[in-house]
């Protein structure tokens, strides 16, 4: 009898192990098989443990589905790394419907349209992902579109009535500021922590710019729970790094528009901030000023400050911390180490330790040019410098980086403009036009961009894509209203475009590589319709509400050349004055904004001009680097492979890839990721300037990238294409 029971006692004893065992591969298979987190998991890592597709197959892989969202329409794109949970897709699509598919067939589920009931509303616009939420039984999606933050239910498309207001939330609230006229969105999802919702923003970069506060939202009514103040107010850790103290009244930016981590275990959220606005002239917001391009980590129940690391001191150039925080685990002396690795546009990596935020290798204060010509400035002497790793991209372009593969001819054109430039190092200081350009090297694009680095835990690899194009600055100076009351409604609009758009536009209206020209706008929009894009932005463009009604009036009258209306004198002076409770006067606006470029329309210095780098944490040495993309001309003329400019971010798999599309040719690609030989390679119907995803269905593995263009004059696309082996 004793025999028996202990008999049966070792049989329960096995059965609940086998029972616990399964349950925990279950729930490792359910993370193994699907990609449910924007880029993979919350620590941001693009890794997936699938393996079914590996080095030995990769070259089989044929197109399995392709869904076409037909909502493509001139310049606009898909950024989104589409999510994928109880065998749907969700994706967003050019016009930022919220879409879900069956993920083994690419059949349409449902579409959710944010502006459905109001085509003025109807933006082209960017969200690179959504968020996913369940509980068993209720299900939800969670994504922006505009200025709204809205709470989809899963299965059915439709809106949860009972989060926020009737299903959403207005992003312009609850920031402590009235910017009721000002942009404010999101491009990047956030992260969800327990029953809380944590969200960065998207905001303006100009003088009149919202302040990018982080805040946190109960997922299931939308109310505020908690709000950290990127731009300290008085009383606040920080607040005394602004020499200016009145500047948190007035100053915007220091936003997280590039997304977030999340350490779960510790309970810790980990933001990549941006600079304060405006991007690039600091008079009005002297100091280091925290928590501008900062490294964050808050309490995620709480929003409470932990700790920060700075990469770039009172930034003037546009230097934001590009992609979320990579949360990794590095080997030193034997132990392991939890850290956070951050890349950056100037091109190089930030390790910091988890927990206290203190670099794993040693950093150095470098000096810099610490003198202005532009008045009220006052530069930051040092910068950081991390010994480990190496930059990862070239940190300088002078005449022996020529690009030698166009004719002399054209080699002279560019050492006669490079001649008169300030170039040869970072941190150069901006200067008023005419007293000279500088170039941004790499340029403002980056090194590294909003796609983001990708992590292997198993080899310890970081993998980082990016540009080394060079870009140029200079300043030019504003003129107040009360000195212009002779102009006409044409020249005023003028002098309007000149501060608030030509930066982007370019000076003549040209346009440039990201931005259309305005030359004919005439020709494609009306008054009314170009009225309506100031008001409510479009594609990269921020709403510009605040602009005094007088002003739009005369932008228009400028643009479209309404040569009988532009004769009239300005009335609108007293309307158009700079509102004093929103911000002080700003001197000088950008200018010369745009890519140094052959006159064959080549990036000016040599290639590579995009790369693709294998990084070791452990021991930060860089393991490999190849050129990302390729002219097919001058591949054709037997030029070895350039690199392209490239946006959109990498997937590192258990088969031994790394799967990226990102570049100017279209193309999508798989490297091996132990030594970056390139292994598959095929054509997209239009650039993938996304991230992949994979994940398995029945036992088959998928990839899947967007394929929207739009982006580096691309044509525009509007498909998702998922890849398999047959």
């Amino acid at each position: 009898m004793f025999k028996h029971s202990r008999y049966s006692i070792i049989v329960i004893l096995s059965v609940l192990i086998m029972l616990f065992v399964y349950g925990c591969k279950s729930e490792n298979e359910d993370n193994h098989t699907e990609w449910t987190t924007y880029l993979g998991d919350n620590s941001r890592t693009h890794y997936s443990p699938l393996h079914q597709i590996d080095t030995s197959n990769v070259q089989q892989l044929k197109v399995a589905w392709t869904y076409h969202t037909g909502d493509a329409a001139p310049r606009s794109e898909i950024e989104c790394n589409p999510i994928i949970a109880d065998e749907v897709l969700y994706g967003i699509s050019p016009r930022l419907k919220l879409f879900a598919l069956d993920a083994a067939t690419g059949k349409a589920k449902w579409v959710f349209d944010p502006f459905s009931d109001t085509s003025k509303e109807n933006r082209i616009d960017v969200n690179r992902g959504v968020m996913y939420w369940s509980d068993g039984h209720d299900k939800r999606i969670f994504y922006t579109a505009g200025s709204f933050l809205y709470s989809i239910d899963a299965g059915t498309g439709k809106i949860v009535p009972s989060f926020g207001d009737q299903g959403r939330v207005d992003l312009h609230d609850g920031l402590d500021r009235d910017v009721k006229d000002l942009g404010v969105g999101a491009t990047s999802p956030g992260v969800i922590y327990k029953n809380l919702l944590i969200m960065g923003s998207r905001v303006g970069e100009g003088p009149n710019s919202a302040p990018g506060h982080i805040r946190a939202y109960d997922l299931h009514t939308g109310k505020l729970m908690w709000i950290f103040h990127t731009i300290p107010h008085p009383g606040e850790f920080g607040y005394d790094t602004w020499e200016d103290k009145d500047a948190w009244k007035y100053v915007g930016g220091v936003n997280n528009w590039s997304g977030m981590s999340l350490d779960e275990k510790r309970g810790v959220v980990y933001l990549s901030l941006g600079s304060p606005s405006f991007d690039f002239y600091g008079g009005l917001r002297r100091g280091k000023a925290l928590f501008g391009n900062c490294v964050l980590a808050l309490n995620a129940a709480t929003g409470r400050y932990i700790w920060h690391y700075q990469t770039v001191h009172h930034d003037i150039w546009d230097r934001d911390c590009p992609a979320p925080p990579n949360l990794v685990t590095i080997q030193r002396n034997g132990k392991k180490i939890d850290a956070v690795a951050q890349i950056t546009k100037w091109g190089v990596l930030f390790l910091l330790d988890r927990d206290s935020g203190k670099p794993l290798f040693p950093v150095d204060e470098v000096p810099v040019p610490d003198s202005s010509t532009l008045i009220g400035e006052k530069l930051w002497p040092t910068q950081p410098m991390p010994r480990l790793p190496k930059p990862i991209f070239k940190q300088s372009f002078t005449e022996t980086d020529i690009n030698t593969l166009v004719p002399e001819s054209s080699q002279n054109v560019v050492r006669e403009r490079l001649s008169k430039m300030e170039t040869g190092r970072q941190f150069l200081p901006l200067t008023v036009k005419g007293q000279g350009t500088v170039i941004f090297f790499p340029g403002f694009d980056g090194g590294g961009e909003w796609g983001g680095a990708s992590y292997d835990s198993g080899t310890g690899f970081l993998y980082v894509n990016g540009s080394q194009v060079p870009w140029t600055a200079s300043m030019a100076k504003v003129i107040p209203d009360d000195k212009n009351l002779n102009e006409t409604v044409a020249e005023h609009g003028k002098r309007v475009f000149a501060n608030s758009c030509a930066s982007c536009h370019g000076e003549n209206r040209q346009g440039s590589t990201n931005f259309p020209s305005l030359q004919h706008i005439g020709n494609k929009y009306t008054a009314d319709q170009i009225l309506d894009i100031v008001n409510n932005g479009g594609n990269r463009m921020p709403p510009f509400q605040q602009l005094p009604g007088s002003d739009k009036k005369s932008l228009v009258t400028f643009l479209l050349d309404l040569k009988a209306e532009g004769k009239t004198p300005f009335t609108g002076k007293k309307e158009a004055v700079n509102n004093p409770e929103r911000s002080p006067f700003m001197p000088y606006r950008m200018t010369d904004h745009r890519q140094f470029r052959t006159p064959e329309n080549y990036p000016a210095n040599n290639p590579p001009w995009g790369i693709l780098t294998a990084i070791n944490l452990n021991n930060g040495e860089m393991v490999w680097q190849k050129p990302l993309g390729e002219y097919p001309e001058l591949t054709r003329k037997g030029i070895p492979v350039t690199g392209t400019e490239n946006y959109g971010g990498a997937v590192v798999t258990a088969g031994g890839l790394l799967f990226i599309a990102a570049t100017l040719d279209g193309k999508f690609r798989a490297f091996d990721k132990s030594n970056g030989k390139l292994l598959w390679e095929t054509s997209l119907p239009a650039a993938g300037f996304a991230t992949p995803a994979t994940y398995e269905v029945n036992g088959k593995q998928y990839i899947v990238i967007a394929c929207g263009g739009g982006k580096l004059d691309t044509p525009p696309g509007d498909s998702y294409i998922a890849f398999a082996l047959p």
